[in-house]
């Protein structure tokens, strides 16, 4: 897998358009059965677009953040507690997306980066985050987990492609950016 995410060249998104950016981290481990991908299950909060929703740790870039990837590492520290400099390797980039949010696009460029964890680390979740999983990236690749779920977009019931995992629905950008990592990871 590193090295197809170390020659795969990704998408970027036209910058003109871009009302802001963000990073994710798909945080990988290693385990006896396999790469397994952190993800987070978002804590509802009222002004949070992917309130409830299942994502990647990460979040938009500040200021103060050198580059996308900074924010990416800097979020993940602050989300789940896991220091990416200190703990992972940086093994590359895959396609940046633009962020959707109840069918409308918001301007939001996310980057997402791939890393995988030097040794196993403890996660001490902030406010932000309800729950996190850690999931084995052939069960998704598998397909047993496939569904869809429903969305209303312009008067029209539209099914989107999405997995279940512990009946949690993993759907939008973040099966998006998964099912990206999948196909690279594929022999």
């Amino acid at each position: 897998m590193e090295a197809a995410l170390g020659a795969y060249r990704h998408e970027e998104q036209p910058t003109a358009r871009a009302k802001g950016y963000a990073g994710v981290a798909a945080v990988l481990r290693a385990t006896d059965r396999g790469a397994e991908v952190l993800v987070i299950h978002r804590a509802e909060h009222p002004q949070d677009p992917w309130s409830g929703h299942m994502a990647l740790p990460g979040g938009r870039q500040d200021p103060g953040d050198a580059d996308v990837r900074a924010a990416a590492e800097r979020e993940t520290t602050e989300e789940v507690g896991i220091d990416l400099a200190a703990h992972g390797r940086f093994l590359g980039s895959l396609d940046e997306v633009l962020a959707v949010s109840k069918a409308r696009a918001t301007g939001l460029v996310v980057s997402p980066f791939v890393y995988a964890l030097n040794r196993d680390v403890e996660i001490s979740a902030n406010e932000e985050v309800q729950a996190t999983l850690w999931i084995p990236l052939t069960k998704l690749a598998s397909g047993e987990h496939r569904t869809a779920r429903p969305v209303e977009w312009e008067g029209t019931r539209l099914m989107l492609p999405a997995w279940n995992w512990q009946d949690r629905i993993i759907w939008g950008l973040t099966w998006k950016m998964l099912n990206s990592l999948i196909r690279l990871s594929a022999p």
